[in-house]
């Protein structure tokens, strides 16, 4: 019975039980070594959590101490054990740029201190650093933190910058270090760094993702004229709407579920009608024929609402991945067999 409940939690939503099992001092002083969105995402889990009973909560401890057991014992490296670890956690891209800072211990407190704060500041701070600079920054940042940072900055200058991230191949010892220094001038502390594998044409799709479409279609345009293999190399790992075609209809219905109604409307009078289509099927009955009530109803409407709706449902969709509830498509998606 414990383990059908525990079953139907997701991992942040196990954490959460977790972390509310464990008290508020020592929960505290775990959500000390988490990142902003971490933090978050658990607030969220744990403010949304209803009847967690005894037995949830037992079974789920059980499990954590079942896992622990099993994954650590005398003669295991514990570099190795955080690795491995960490990759079958969240796969080896995810995983690399922060394996490092974990074994660093404190990590780069500079640096950290800017995700917990708001775009405009950042914008704010950097705005005045050469280039490269901005592009590392925008690199250690969460793509979504970035695309804010980036439409605070001057319009001209966002080509370069971008470009700049897509052309990194991991930081350098001495960037880092030179990077933690600038911002020790404004925040606290700094320490020695290692080797990091930031920026790269993901990091550059991950960031225009998050932007609107009007910025993101200048900036590609931009960086186009200067380097096409580049331009072709970002966009091809950019997740666009059209792109929900290749999630499966278990991840679409799991889509929809997160997603207003108003929201669908607008996105899908853009849409093709193969991905309308795919979604309608997805739906029940009724509920397709209200929405395509809606869509007649609501009339023509303007492009930059569209592309707005369909950013936000985009957004929700990488959520969703990264909380393992669906799998995007494209090159990047799992063979099923």
């Amino acid at each position: 019975m414990a383990e059908e409940t525990n079953l139907s939690l997701n991992g942040v939503q196990r954490a959460a039980v977790l972390l509310m099992a464990m008290g508020s001092e020592n929960a505290a002083e775990v959500l000390k070594h988490l990142n902003p969105k971490e933090v978050q995402s658990l607030g969220a889990a744990m403010a949304n959590l209803e009847n967690v009973n005894k037995v949830t909560m037992g079974g789920v401890m059980d499990d954590f101490i079942s896992e622990v057991s099993n994954q650590t014992s005398v003669g295991i490296g514990q570099e190795d054990y955080i690795r491995e670890m960490m990759v079958n956690a969240l796969g080896q891209d995810k995983a690399n740029s922060m394996i490092d800072r974990i074994l660093l211990g404190s990590g780069n407190k500079g640096l950290e201190s800017l995700k917990w704060m708001d775009a405009r500041s950042v914008a704010e701070v950097i705005r005045l650093e050469h280039p490269q600079i901005i592009s590392i920054v925008l690199s250690y940042l969460e793509p979504d933190q970035s695309a804010e940072v980036l439409k605070m900055l001057p319009e001209r200058a966002r080509p370069d910058i971008l470009m700049r991230v897509a052309a990194l191949e991991g930081i350098p010892p001495a960037a880092l270090q030179e990077l933690d220094k600038i911002m020790e001038k404004q925040f606290s502390g700094t320490q020695n760094v290692s080797q990091n594998s930031m920026g790269g044409f993901k990091t550059a799709a991950n960031i225009l993702n998050f932007m609107e479409s009007s910025i993101e279609g200048a900036i590609m345009d931009s960086i186009a004229e200067h380097d096409q293999d580049m331009q072709e190399g970002i966009s091809e790992l950019m997740f666009v709407f059209d792109n929900l075609n290749d999630v499966d209809d278990r991840g679409i219905q799991a889509l929809l579920r997160e997603v207003s109604t108003d929201s669908l409307t607008l996105a899908l009078k853009g849409a093709e009608e193969g991905l309308k289509e795919k979604i309608l099927k997805n739906m029940s009955k009724r509920a397709a024929e209200m929405l395509r009530e809606d869509m007649e109803a609501r009339g023509p409407v303007r492009l930059s609402e569209v592309e707005a709706a369909q950013k936000d449902i985009i957004s929700t969709a990488r959520r969703l991945a990264e909380e393992g509830d669906i799998v995007l498509g494209g090159s990047g998606a799992e063979e099923m067999v």
